[in-house]
Parts: C-alpha cells; structure tokens; sequence
C-alpha cells in the first residue's frame, strides 16, 4: 500500500496491519510510556529485516504525539518542551559528550510556511560558538559549542544541501549534526501534534516523493540526529480517513491508484498552518536549547 509518511511508528504500523501481525515486527523493538496526554512511541531498528519492513535505516526513532496544540496552557507547553528536550538528550548523549561541538541545520524553504519549520527554529537557537571563540572569558568553560545554517533549497540555491553542510562541517569540525525539518505523515491526528527525534540522518523531500541526497553519518562522517514535525499529508489520506469516519467499506489500494491515475495526488496542510507552525517553532527551538 502506497502511502507517503515520513514517521517510522507509522510504517510500523501500517506493516503489521498489512501483514496482519499480532507480534512484533522481526528486527523491530517498540515500547511506548505516556506522562499525562502526551504519548511516546520508541522504535529501534536493529537488523536487516526492521530496515526492509519499514523502509528505514537501522537506529532509534522516537515519537512525542500530543493530543493538542493551539490554545496551549504555558503549563502544558513547558510540560512538552521538557518532554521533547529529554528524549532529545538521551539521543545526543549516545553519540557524544556534553562539551562537544553541534551545528544545527535548518532544513527547508522559509518562504512556503509548511516547509519552514527548520529555518524558523534556528533563528531561536542559543549560539555560542562565536563566543567561545572571540569572547571566551564572557562565557562558561562548559559551555558546549553551538553553531547553526539554514542552506535553503536545492530550487533556489541550485546546491544539493548536502554539499553545503558538508563544505561546513569539513571546515568546523562539528562532533554532530542535528537536523531540523517538516515531514509528512499519513495521520491526520499527527499534523503539527507530533515530534519525531531519529539518530539515522534524514532525508530533504522524502517524505513528499522529491528525495535529494540524505544527511546521514554515511555522507558526513559524523552523526546525524534528525527532529521533525508532520506539517502535511497525502490527500488520498483525507479521502480514506473521511470514508472510513462514515463507515464505507472501501478498497484503499484502489482509492490510492484512482487518485494518482486522475492526478489528484496533493500535498495538503492545515489552514491555521501558521499559528500552527510558530507554536511548534518554539517548543523545538526551546527543546534543544534545554538539551544544549
């Protein structure tokens, strides 16, 4: 079945539907822990046989999925900036130690709203690197080493981003990468409630069929630790989630290929994709400088 979804706990779970499993999945290890309304979903990928099930490299995938977004409390929003900043650490801290140097790469177009959830995170994020530098006495000895980019779009620069992040990270000398970009995902409920936190690199434009070269250890030579909010969804997802709503038996592989036979094959996102947006902007921003 053809869906585009960016989140491994999705493909997880469209595997052991397609396949009807009641046990997990082989060369898959799943737990999941809920504090209050929030719910954490961790996938880890440990052989040949997880990858080719959900199409996804080997290493960790945790997913933070939060019932609401807008009209927050300041509590309920702290709660989940902890959350996310919490599990970002433990990924962090599996690749390197507290003092070592991070880039942070904004990902996407900060022109189309969707798609400019990583170019808007970096212009939050605490940078020291400078400092450390030209001022070391006006900052901590502790202090990790933070730097950060936002490279554009291969439309518009006309450079695949992995070139320039490369280019950087050869001069810089970077311990990790963290990444920061939207996804797609095939859950309605997921559209800017979700948070996915993977130590396997990412890939720009994977998830809405306009794959470029990935950002992974293999073409950096560092880690890569990737954070990403579903920000859109595959049309055909709306259609089968509506019929399934008025309980309509249907055939969701023909619905799928009927409307890519008919092209109509769209990339939707929420009208309030803007408040939306700057919400989640903050809470990842604020996430990663708790974890920094």
């Amino acid at each position: 079945m053809f869906f585009r979804t960016d989140m491994a706990v999705e493909r997880r779970d469209l595997y052991r539907t397609a396949n009807k499993l009641e046990d997990e999945i082989k060369g898959i290890e799943c737990e999941e822990e809920k504090i209050d309304d929030i719910t954490i979903t961790r996938v880890k990928i440990t052989n040949e046989d997880g990858e080719r099930a959900l199409d996804k490299r080997r290493g960790n995938y945790v997913t933070i999925d939060v019932k609401r977004i807008n009209n927050i409390t300041t509590e309920k929003e702290e709660q989940i900036i902890d959350t996310f900043s919490k599990e970002l650490n433990r990924i962090i801290e599996k690749h390197v130690n507290k003092n070592e140097e991070i880039l942070i790469v904004g990902l996407g177009n900060l022109y189309s709203t969707p798609d400019s959830l990583g170019s808007k995170v970096v212009q939050n994020i605490e940078i020291t690197r400078h400092i450390k530098i030209y001022l070391p006495n006006a900052i901590d000895k502790n202090t990790r080493s933070v730097s950060a980019i936002t490279p554009g779009v291969l439309g518009t620069t006309g450079i695949e981003t992995v070139e320039i992040v490369r280019g950087i990270v050869d001069n810089i000398k970077p311990k990790l990468v963290i990444a920061i970009d939207s996804l797609c995902s095939k859950n309605i409920d997921r559209i800017n409630k979700s948070i996915q936190i993977s130590d396997t690199g990412i890939v720009p434009g994977g998830g809405v069929g306009n794959r470029q070269a990935e950002l992974s250890e293999r073409t950096l030579n560092i880690p890569v630790i990737s954070v990403g909010i579903p920000t859109v969804l595959d049309a055909a997802t709306i259609v089968i989630d509506t019929l399934n709503a008025c309980d309509i038996i249907i055939d969701e592989n023909e619905i799928v290929d009927k409307m890519k036979l008919n092209n109509f094959n769209f990339i939707v996102t929420p009208k309030e994709i803007d408040s939306l947006i700057e919400n989640m902007t903050n809470i990842v921003s604020e996430g990663i400088n708790m974890s920094l």
